[in-house]
């Protein structure tokens, strides 16, 4: 069976914090953030390891392995979106169906050392670039599709819940 695509606008974290995980974005700095991203990253290679990493809890539920992997997504995407709104004055992001990559990169399918490596690195990437990001370019702007606009600073603190939430989905 397949997972019900996440419709949610999930902007509102930005503004209080999440009764799912309990992550509250809005309490973070923008120099919080690349630890946060390593100290995430640090977690999930143990979750890969464990031997139902790629067994679904139930129908609706990604596995382990599945969310592992759209965390290192994440994290490459967000790295993007962070390098694009540098390079250009507030830029549109392209469009990421994060449930049609799910499916068309064979989340389910995905070797879990592999993912727990390129998790790895993509997490390490994308902290050095939020590392050097100067501070007079942190109110630099970009938006999505839908029309959500973000600072750099705010990108960092809607970000970083993403990979914290999933986190706590798999560790229950």
């Amino acid at each position: 069976m397949a997972i019900v695509p996440d419709t949610k606008n999930w902007t509102w974290v930005l503004e209080r914090e999440c009764p799912e995980c309990g992550f509250d974005s809005g309490a973070i700095a923008f120099d919080d953030v690349p630890g946060l991203i390593r100290a995430n990253a640090a977690a999930w290679p143990a979750v890969l390891a464990r031997r139902e990493a790629r067994e679904r809890p139930d129908e609706s539920t990604w596995s382990d392995l599945e969310y592992a992997a759209h965390v290192r997504d994440v994290f490459r995407i967000f790295r993007t979106r962070l390098e694009l709104m540098l390079a250009e004055d507030d830029p549109a992001f392209p469009n990421w169906d994060q449930d049609a990559t799910a499916l068309e990169d064979r989340y389910s399918e995905q070797d879990p050392a592999t993912v727990a490596r390129e998790l790895t690195e993509a997490a390490a990437e994308a902290a050095r670039a939020f590392e050097a990001v100067p501070a007079g370019s942190r109110q630099r702007t970009g938006r999505r599709g839908d029309g959500s606009a973000f600072t750099v600073e705010s990108l960092a603190c809607y970000f970083i819940h993403d990979p914290v939430h999933h986190l706590h989905d798999v560790k229950g």
